[in-house]
């Protein structure tokens, strides 16, 4: 999976809303997550039509959260800027059709496009506020972040 810079800005966007006492502004996002402005502005611009940020214009404007931090998923905020979480060829994965050869193909896909769902649309922007526990010398094992599996873990479902 790749990550674009513009489903990264938004995340960091959102993030920095979620821990702001109030109103931040386009320009105090950008300057202190080092993005440019202008990039910003139209990641904010399909954050706010997405239903994820309110903006206010003004002396007093900047943006906020439209509900709480614990509210909000990763899931929710990169298909507001990226579309669909996964695609194949340029195309939403649940479309990818293949001849009989490749047909087994379709499912792997697919069975990747449903760990990366399970995996952005159970971790919130409230968990990616909180700090991470203590791992310990060396990365001790058995810690990770609050709502997630350990990198490598078994999957409940196989």
């Amino acid at each position: 999976m790749q990550i674009s810079a513009r489903t990264d800005y938004a995340l960091r966007a959102m993030l920095a809303v979620a821990e702001a006492p109030g109103r931040v502004t386009a320009a105090a996002l950008a300057r202190a997550q080092q993005m440019p402005p202008a990039f910003l502005q139209s990641i904010l611009v399909d954050l706010r039509r997405a239903g994820l940020l309110h903006g206010q214009r003004g002396g007093e404007g900047g943006y906020t959260l439209t509900r709480p931090a614990a509210d909000i998923t990763v899931g929710d905020v990169v298909r507001a800027v990226n579309g669909a979480l996964t695609t194949v060829r340029g195309l939403p994965t649940q479309s990818a059709a293949y001849p009989p050869t490749a047909a087994g193909l379709r499912e792997v896909w697919l069975a990747v496009h449903d760990r990366i769902a399970d995996i952005v649309d159970r971790t919130s922007l409230a968990d990616l506020l909180r700090p991470p526990p203590s791992r310990g010398p060396a990365g001790a094992a058995g810690t990770h972040p609050p709502g997630r599996p350990p990198r490598g873990a078994a999957s409940p479902t196989g």
